[in-house]
């Protein structure tokens, strides 16, 4: 498969759009029909449309940048860090660092099923 690049990106969009609304996929990508229509044209996204657009596309974003995939054999982990606050007891600082930590793994689990489908 020829590299997909940032500008046959649009061209890309276009076609698995098909005869669909730009309203409708728009709404379903959560960007806007004029950012949707601008970008069929070949305009090039902020990174946050371009995420969006990649992950409805389910294409890697590594691919249209031409950079090398990490290769990573554990999964990337939250740093949980507070300031030393005299407010915050060590008990509900491990409470917040948990909670953040179970945050990060639903995200991460419903990233990889949303990528299954």
């Amino acid at each position: 498969m020829p590299k997909l690049t940032i500008h046959a990106l649009g061209r890309k969009l276009l076609e698995t759009r098909g005869e669909r609304g730009v309203r409708e996929v728009a709404k379903e990508i959560s960007i806007s029909p004029a950012t949707l229509s601008r970008m069929e044209r070949g305009h090039i996204p902020d990174l946050d449309t371009f995420g969006k657009v990649c992950r409805w596309l389910r294409i890697d974003p590594a691919e249209i940048l031409d950079v090398e995939p990490r290769a990573t054999t554990t999964r990337p982990t939250a740093v949980v860090h507070f300031r030393k606050d005299q407010t915050l007891n060590p008990q509900t600082a491990q409470a917040l660092a948990q909670l953040i930590l179970a945050a990060q793994r639903a995200v991460m689990l419903s990233e990889s099923e949303e990528a299954s489908k």
